[in-house]
């Protein structure tokens, strides 16, 4: 009961009851990405959605699929890869909030903070 209950008010852990039957009856399933998403359009291809495996994360969504989802290329990326160039690196999700998140050399939170020679701290006289 209660996870009937979690999945008809929550979207940030998968799909919610309405968005599954939407998809039950109006959706036509295109593919899968390497991170397991499953990705949807309409009968007359005018929506198109992403249904997550997992945590609800825009940037989870790779580039290729992105591209497909706005519109941006008619042809999904299982029937017509997107080639990739030599330098373009792997998707990496959003690090934001996270112990692997960026921080600046300055920062407090920084495990063990940067000694600067080029900085001296204002005193007043």
């Amino acid at each position: 009961m209660i996870t009937f209950l979690k999945r008809l008010v929550t979207w940030w852990d998968g799909q919610t009851i309405g968005t599954q039957i939407f998809t039950a009856r109006h959706g036509e399933k295109v593919g899968t990405d390497a991170q397991g998403n499953i990705f949807y359009r309409s009968k007359d291809d005018k929506k198109r959605w992403v249904i997550f495996n997992g945590e609800v994360e825009a940037s989870r969504v790779d580039a290729e699929w992105h591209g497909w989802l706005h519109h941006t290329w008619d042809t999904p990326p299982t029937e017509v890869p997107v080639a990739h160039k030599a330098w373009e690196k792997p998707h990496l999700p959003n690090l934001t909030g996270t112990p692997a998140a960026h921080v600046p050399a300055g920062s407090i939170r920084r495990a063990e903070p940067v000694v600067r020679a080029d900085y001296e701290a204002w005193r007043p006289e």
